[in-house]
Order: C-alpha cells, then sequence, then structure tokens
C-alpha cells in the first residue's frame, strides 16, 4: 500500500472558517429548550465568577483594611455564598451540554448510518470502509467532546472574558486601556496558529481513517495473511501507516503546544505589567488595595478565558474537520432512489415475458472504459428458468446487481411485466426478489436472526421449516446452542457448506417472485447437494428463477441457457441444442464431462 502525507492530499481540503460547524444546528434544533436550560446557567455561572470579584474588593477594603471583623465576616459569607451558587449553576451546566452532546451524537450517527445504507454501491468501491467507520465513530465521538464540553467552556470563556473587560473598564480606566491594547496581541498567534491547527486536523483525521482502514482489511482476511505468512511484512507495512499518522498529530499538537505556550508567555507579561503599574498606583494613593485586588482579579479572569478559548480552539478545528467530513457523507446523494417509483403490485396482469433485459449496455462506475455488458438482450418467461453460463468475466454476476438495481444500466431497459425496473419503487422491487450467493453473507448474531433476514416477522416454526427445507436443521441441532448459536463475525464459526445451506434458508423463508441462485450448491458436499438440489427444484417450482452455472450438471434441465462471454450474449437454449450449436458451450462441456460424458448427458437428455 502506497504511504501519502494525508494533508497533501487534494481531496482533503481544509475549511475555511469555523462556519461550518452551523450545519449542526439541524441536530441541535430539536433540543432548543435544553440548550436554552444550558445557556441560561452558564450566564448565571459567568455573572457569578464575575461578582466574586467584587467579593475579594470587600474582603479587602472593608475587611483587611477597615480591621472590621463584621465586616470580614460579612464579606467572607457573601464569598461563600456566591461559591455556593456557581456550584450550583456548573453543576446545572455541565448536566445539560453533556446530555445534549451524548444525544446530539447518537443523533448524527444514526443520522449518517441511517443514510449511508441508502447509498449506491458504486460508492463504496470508491471509498474504503474503515475510512467511513472512522467518520462514523472517531469523528463524531469528537464532536461529542466538542458540544459536551469544549463549545460550552469556550461560551463561558468568551462571557467571563467581556464580563471581566467591563469591570476592569469601571475598576481603573488606564489599566483597562493597557488590557485593550494588549488583547490583540494575545489574540494574534490564536488567529495565526489557529489556521495551521485546522488544516493539520484535518490531515490527522484522514491519516487516522487510513490507519484503521487498513488494519480491519488485515484483520478481515487473517487466514490469508497467515497462510502466505505474510504476518512480519503486515506488520511493518501497518508500522508505516502508523509513522504517517503519527507524525501528522505531531505536527499538529507541536503547533497547539506553539499556540498554547505563546498565549501563556503573552499573558503572564501582561498581568506582570498591570501589577506593576497598579501598584504604582496604589502606593501613590490613586487606587485602594481591593480596587487593585479585584482589578488583577479580573485580569486573571481574563487570562484564563483568553487561555481556555485559545486551547478549545485548536480542538473547535478537529471539531470543524471532523464535521465536515461528517457532512460529506450526508450529502453524498444515492445514485439509486430507494423510495421513488411506484410499488410492486402482485395483481398486475403481466403480458408476455416476466423478465426482460432489452439493449443493455453497462461498465461499472470504477472502471468505466471496460464494457460489463453490451447489448444484452434477454427473457425469461413468468415461472421459468434461465441459467447463465460462461467464463469468468462473462457479465454473469452483473446481470444480478442490474436486476437488483445495485446499478442502472447505461442503455437500454430491463422490465418486470413491461414496467421498468427504474419505474418501480426499489425497495418494493427488491422485496420481490431472494438472492443465494456464492459466498453467503452471515451476520454476527444467532442461527434466527440470519434465517429471518428476509422475513423479519417470520414465526420461529416458519424459521425451522425453512432450515428442514434447507436440510440445515440437523446441522443447526448440533452447534452448542442450537437456533441461539451466535455464528461469530462474518458466520467464522460455520463451515462453507453450512453458510450456504443457512443462506438457502434464508431465501426459501422470504418465499420470494423471483429467485437469483449464484451456483448455489457449489460448497456442498455431494450427499448435501443432492437433497438441497431437492429442495431448490420444489423452491423453483412456478417461480421465475434466475441461475449462474459453473457446473453444467447443476443447470441440464433449465427450461433456457444463456450462454456468455465478454458481456455479450453467444448463444442460447437448451443443453442439446447448445452442445451442437455453441462451440464454447460445446468446449465448457468438454472440460467438465470427461471423455464422451458430454454426448452421454445428450442421451440422457433426450430420454428425458
Amino acid at each position: 500500500m502506497p504511504q501519502s502525507d494525508p494533508s497533501d492530499s487534494p481531496d482533503s481540503p481544509s475549511p475555511k472558517s469555523l462556519t461550518v460547524l452551523l450545519q449542526l444546528w439541524q441536530f441541535m434544533k430539536p433540543y432548543r429548550g435544553t440548550l436554552v436550560a444550558a445557556g441560561i446557567a452558564l450566564v448565571l455561572t459567568a455573572g457569578i465568577t464575575l461578582s466574586i470579584g467584587q467579593g475579594v474588593r470587600l474582603l479587602i477594603d472593608e475587611g483587611f483594611v477597615a480591621q472590621s471583623t463584621e465586616a470580614l465576616t460579612q464579606a467572607v459569607l457573601v464569598v461563600i455564598g456566591l461559591s455556593f451558587l456557581m456550584a450550583l449553576g456548573t453543576y446545572v451546566r455541565f448536566y445539560l451540554v453533556s446530555w445534549l452532546g451524548e444525544r446530539v451524537t447518537a443523533d448524527l450517527r444514526s443520522a449518517v448510518f441511517g443514510h449511508l445504507v441508502t447509498l449506491h454501491p458504486s460508492y463504496f468501491e470508491t471509498n474504503r470502509s474503515g475510512e467511513i467507520m472512522s467518520r462514523l465513530t472517531t469523528d463524531t465521538t469528537l464532536l461529542q467532546n466538542i458540544i459536551g464540553s469544549s463549545f460550552s467552556m469556550a461560551l463561558r470563556s468568551a462571557l467571563t472574558f467581556i464580563g471581566a473587560l467591563i469591570l476592569l473598564v469601571v475598576t481603573n480606566l488606564k489599566l483597562s486601556l493597557m488590557v485593550l491594547i494588549g488583547v490583540p496581541l494575545v489574540l494574534l498567534p490564536i488567529v495565526l496558529y489557529g489556521r495551521r491547527v485546522r488544516k493539520l486536523s484535518r490531515a490527522s483525521q484522514d491519516s487516522i481513517a487510513d490507519v484503521g482502514s487498513y488494519a480491519g482489511e488485515i484483520i478481515q482476511n487473517i487466514k490469508t495473511v497467515q497462510s502466505y505468512t505474510r504476518e512480519a511484512h503486515e506488520k511493518q507495512a501497518f508500522d508505516a501507516e502508523v509513522e504517517v499518522a503519527f507524525n501528522v498529530a505531531k505536527r499538529r499538537v507541536k503547533q497547539r503546544a506553539m499556540l498554547i505556550a505563546t498565549v501563556i508567555l503573552l499573558i503572564f507579561s501582561a498581568i506582570t505589567g498591570l501589577i506593576w503599574v497598579g501598584g504604582n498606583d496604589m502606593l501613590a494613593g490613586r487606587m485602594s488595595g481591593g480596587d487593585l485586588a479585584a482589578f488583577v482579579f479580573y485580569a486573571v479572569i481574563m487570562a484564563g478565558s483568553v487561555a481556555t478559548i485559545s486551547e478549545v480552539y485548536g480542538e473547535l478545528q478537529r471539531a470543524t474537520g471532523a464535521t465536515e467530513r461528517l457532512m460529506d457523507l450526508l450529502n453524498v446523494e444515492s445514485l439509486i432512489p430507494v423510495e421513488q417509483g411506484q410499488a410492486y403490485s402482485e395483481a398486475r396482469s403481466f403480458k408476455g415475458p416476466l423478465l426482460r433485459f432489452d439493449g443493455i449496455e453497462f461498465a461499472y462506475p470504477s472502471r468505466p472504459e471496460l464494457k460489463a455488458l453490451t447489448q444484452l438482450n434477454l427473457e425469461v418467461p413468468a415461472g421459468q428458468s434461465l441459467a447463465l453460463v460462461g467464463p469468468s468475466g462473462a457479465g454473469k454476476s452483473t446481470v444480478f446487481e442490474l436486476l437488483q438495481r445495485f446499478y442502472d444500466p447505461d442503455a437500454g431497459h430491463i422490465t418486470i411485466g413491461g414496467t421498468d425496473i427504474r419505474d418501480l419503487n426499489t425497495q418494493s422491487l427488491r422485496q420481490q426478489l431472494a438472492v443465494v450467493p456464492q459466498q453467503p453473507a452471515l451476520f454476527t448474531a444467532d442461527v434466527w436472526y440470519n434465517i429471518r433476514y428476509g422475513k423479519p416477522d417470520a414465526t420461529d416454526a416458519e424459521v425451522i421449516a425453512a432450515a428442514k427445507a434447507a436440510h440445515a436443521h440437523d446441522v443447526i441441532a448440533k452447534l452448542p446452542d442450537g437456533y441461539n448459536s451466535h455464528l461469530g463475525e462474518q458466520g467464522t464459526r460455520l463451515s462453507g457448506g453450512q453458510k450456504q445451506r443457512l443462506a438457502i434458508a434464508r431465501a426459501i423463508l422470504k418465499d420470494p417472485k423471483i429467485l437469483l441462485l449464484d451456483e448455489a450448491t457449489s460448497a456442498l458436499d455431494a450427499e448435501s447437494e443432492y437433497h438441497v438440489q431437492q429442495a431448490l427444484e420444489t423452491l423453483m417450482e412456478n417461480r421465475t428463477t434466475i441461475i449462474i452455472a459453473h457446473r453444467l450438471a447443476t443447470i441440464l434441465h433449465a427450461d433456457n441457457i444463456a450462454v456468455m462471454d465478454h458481456g455479450k450474449l453467444v448463444a442460447q437454449g437448451r443443453h442439446v441444442e447448445l452442445l451442437q450449436s455453441s462451440p464454447l458451450y460445446r468446449r465448457l462441456a468438454d472440460l467438465q464431462f470427461q471423455d464422451g460424458a458430454a454426448e452421454a448427458m445428450v442421451k440422457v437428455d433426450d430420454v428425458i
């Protein structure tokens, strides 16, 4: 895998400002009441924090300087009371803001995932699953921290900064002018370094996604890695990915560290200068000790606010990058609309063939220069079976992809009963189909869930009946917990043949109008294949079926056989006819049936 620095990627543009965070408002809008309550608590705590400065002034001027025990006690009680109110307000603010962060993040994750599962498959051909998962998990977790903590800290610091600045002016105008001159000097590095942090934050998120994507791919194919003894190579390659991510993160951390260090140096230099000027004024009698203490208190509050803002600013830059990545996902438009179009109607009277492929031209979006299908014309009458045969790359699987409308043809039409499938509601269309793939997909759940996936409302009795029909019941009964047994990730606890029987049971349970079989018995032993073939023949009765066949012995009795090569239909007919008329079919038969077996099959077929 080639290494690259994500920060140099042209596909990773940095947002120009924090305005991208405003896109989060659509997720916060339903919780405006909570947001308002948190804002009120935030304002109150900021106000109470600033009021403590006046308590400090009273404590010094009315208590220490005046040497009044009563005034000292009152000042201490005021400070304690304000501290209690500040603690209570902080509790309310922290709880509400943290709740809001958790809630908005949950809604955002749900929205992103809900959108992902509706996207066209070609999107996942050009975007790695690891990167998508990083956006769904890492980026949303980052936003959770920002909304639930950092954002409220930034608002609180901004309020206390403004309030402290106003009170500084009220307390001492001359010192306040010095502060106003120093503030731009402190804010300048925040802006300058913030731009660099923003760019590196997006690059850091991308590099972390690369690490997760690489690790996920290796773990998913761990048996292949170990079979070819490539553990050391993959560890070295993964280490290189980690180093790329570390180097980007190191640059980001360095910029943030420089930002924080610069702000701290400027702030404390300014406070020291203020104390020196204010101390001289106090010694000269131009201001009281309490005023100086209050002024220093407000200056420290301002300094702390600026320091917090400078630190949180870096987090907000990261949030900007994370938000942009998530919004990129939400803004992807599916090329295949799911809910548009008319619903499939069982009552519709079909005229002519149930399925028709008319002049189909198609190339996969990820390789547009290579035609997968060229001028394909096929007809499948209702209730009959069509077998697709041909060498690898002939376009057989592409027919299934187009029929399920994972892609739309570049030219031509696919019709069901004369209705173009693009005019049908896609979900309604797919509900009429059941696919038994050569490599069945199972989920990390129990047997009930996996078989019931095609019909979620099926009863236990229906699931068991489907399993028996697929000759999977005995296999399931031997599992540790029977139908309650969890199958592991991608069904790793089952053999290939056992997985396929569960997939067949799933299709049987769904009871589809159109059945798609991709060499559904290829992973079974001879005895199981015989029994499952019987079950499939029962399932295929009076049902429109398309079969992708690699072993010709499984489709000898198909109503029609289409021979494909390089995306084109080169011959069509029954087994006996094709042995005589199609050189390609004859060659495939000779390769599979040993020494004259093809001729023997002709005679058998003639007898049948």
